[in-house]
């Protein structure tokens, strides 16, 4: 399982080490863990799916090739994936086929169950979109390219490539050059309204804006996915969790021009796991409360990652006006290379053109851990605790973190924030000092309860 391997260098190895005592080299940490592979007891069975080919007899294959598709890349190949879907939609056991060795040009198309069976998606080829945003119908196809809909136990594997092909969109927008307008893109892969569904294998890039959307869907494991999108592509989110429940990702390297994970509104137990991150804007749990909003985002845990020069680490973002809650998030054994605003919680995030009219409700930040974070800071404020005066964050707690400047001059902010800190603190975040010893108490119980480290979902 070589390819698994680059992912494994994200170990429990940061509570106890300097910065400045880390080789941050991506080869050395590799060849330290090459003898490691992934535990399987860290995957959730949703249900057992043999690998492609240890079963090929039992299933039925539907090849789009055989319903027309040319793949080469240029010819509109949509008529014969939409062919394709309806017969192994409808069919028990079956395989959608996208082969290898070919690039298949598809237009925007929903493909929707619910599906006989439990549908195999093997897409081994290439998959692209349309470049040319003049072409784009939103009035016919939203914002979204691929979209699998009302999918229930389905597997998406094959170590192909979905391509947004992105660039035309970015260079249009808004965000790349104030003179343009601001209009929205297509989101590249979306699954909604789905359960029970696994993700492995599979590379998604060049997204238009996101590049893969998980939407109101229970029950969600991505495995070994590759996520890219050029570092100044505007909006490119590599995966963007909204209105879902029961979402585990692992072993997966995301680099865009966005956050590499982001959590919105309706959105708990989410299980991170393996994760490299960068380039992009970090870890982000929001934007949450835009326009008066309401956010509620609860259960996240993060356990194992490398984030490398990103412009923020591990991240709350959360706007002004808002209402709601973010409570019960897990950071730990978290290690950075150059990031900027390592940790920050920001509940003045202002994305607009606009400065943003100071408001006094704001979404509530509450049982935040950091545990076992090191590495190097491009920002002096290596810990930024941004928090209303009138909705303060609380029961923030810092264990054993380890986070440092190239010039040694790292700082903490905090305002309206309180929690507690033990272990290793460098630099000393006496700023969140809190002289309830409730808070300590009640923390520090939490925080010796055995949890379960993933969610096993044995309805399926």
């Amino acid at each position: 399982m070589a390819k698994i391997l680059f992912f494994l260098f994200l170990v429990l190895l940061m509570g106890a080490l300097g910065a400045g005592n880390i080789n941050f080299s991506d080869e050395v940490i590799l060849s330290k863990l090459e003898d490691l592979d992934a535990e399987e007891g860290d995957e959730a069975d949703f249900f057992d799916l043999p690998r492609w080919g240890a079963d090929r007899g039992n299933k039925i294959l539907v090849n789009v090739d055989s319903f027309g598709a040319v793949g080469d890349g240029s010819s509109d190949d949509t008529k014969a994936f939409v062919d394709a879907w309806k017969q192994a939609c409808s069919t028990p056991k079956s395989v959608f086929l996208v082969p290898a060795g070919r690039s298949y040009l598809v237009n925007a198309t929903r493909f929707r169950g619910p599906c006989a069976g439990r549908l195999r998606v093997q897409i081994e080829g290439t998959i692209i979109a349309p470049d040319d945003p003049k072409n784009w119908d939103f009035t016919k196809n939203g914002r979204i390219w691929l979209g699998f809909f009302n999918l229930t136990g389905a597997l998406f594997q094959g170590g192909g490539v979905i391509d947004g092909s992105g660039s035309k969109w970015w260079a249009a927008s808004c965000k790349k050059n104030k003179t343009n307008p601001c209009v929205a893109a297509p989101t590249a892969l979306t699954i909604y309204t789905s359960s029970g569904i696994k993700v492995k294998d599979i590379t998604i890039q060049n997204g238009q804006q996101m590049n893969f959307v998980i939407s109101r869907s229970d029950s969600i494991q991505i495995n070994g996915v590759k996520v890219s999108a050029s570092e100044d592509s505007p909006n490119t989110d590599g995966i963007h969790i909204t209105e879902s429940t029961n979402v585990v990702l692992q072993n997966s390297r995301i680099g865009t021009g966005d956050d590499c994970v982001s959590i919105v509104n309706a959105s708990s137990n989410i299980k991170m796991k393996r994760i490299y991150c960068g380039p992009g804007h970090g870890i982000s749990i929001g934007s949450l409360g835009k326009d008066n909003s309401v956010g509620i985002v609860t259960g996240v845990v993060l356990d194992n990652a490398f984030l490398k020069g990103t412009t923020n680490g591990l991240r709350i973002k959360t706007w002004q006006g808002g209402s709601g809650y973010v409570r019960g998030v897990r950071f730990q054994n978290v290690m950075m290379q150059d990031v900027s605003n390592p940790i920050i919680i920001d509940q003045f995030y202002c994305d607009s053109p606009k400065s943003c009219q100071n408001q006094t409700s704001a979404v509530e930040i509450s049982e935040i851990v950091y545990r076992n974070v090191s590495g190097t800071s491009k920002s002096r404020n290596v810990i930024k605790f941004a928090c209303s005066d009138n909705v303060p964050c609380s029961h923030i707690v810092l264990n054993n973190i380890n986070l440092e400047t190239r010039d040694g001059t790292a700082e903490v902010y905090c305002n309206s924030a309180t929690g507690i800190g033990y272990g290793y603190i460098h630099p000393s975040a006496e700023c969140l000092n809190s002289s309830d010893k409730k808070i300590e108490q009640k923390m520090d119980a939490e925080l010796d309860e055995p949890r379960e480290e993933y969610i096993v979902h044995s309805e399926l």
